[in-house]
């Protein structure tokens, strides 16, 4: 069974391919797809779409178990804040065996004063 390892928050999950509930958040079984279903806040302004780069995450380990890059998220990564030689986009990259990503820093959710998740925009 894949694991993904979500840094910084150091939150390892780890589920059976085709197993999980498909969200319709990106393809089934991104990292986005993961992160939903097990309660991991990751950012998706467009709704998985490869519409935007909210969901821009950098691959620490495993690249080479994720799906191919496409033409399409290429595109849209050269947009993305901060955009290094490992950066995917979570809707897009299918997990297919262990990976660790970290969610940039200005990407990362915090709690507002109203409990609501609130995307930071200062860092």
């Amino acid at each position: 069974m894949p694991k993904v390892t979500f840094l910084p928050a150091n939150v390892t999950v780890e589920f059976t391919p085709g197993a999980l509930p498909y969200s319709h958040h990106g393809n089934p079984g991104s990292i986005l797809d993961v992160a939903l279903h097990f309660g991991i806040e990751l950012e998706h302004a467009c709704g998985g779409n490869c519409a935007c780069t909210t969901c821009h995450v950098i691959v620490r380990q495993g690249e080479g178990n994720l799906s191919p890059i496409e033409e399409d998220e290429e595109d849209r990564l050269d947009m993305a804040a901060g955009l290094t030689l490992h950066s995917r986009l979570g809707c897009q990259a299918v997990v297919r065996g262990d990976v660790v990503v970290e969610i940039p820093a200005w990407n990362r959710n915090y709690a507002g004063e109203s409990g609501r998740m609130l995307l930071r925009t200062d860092q």
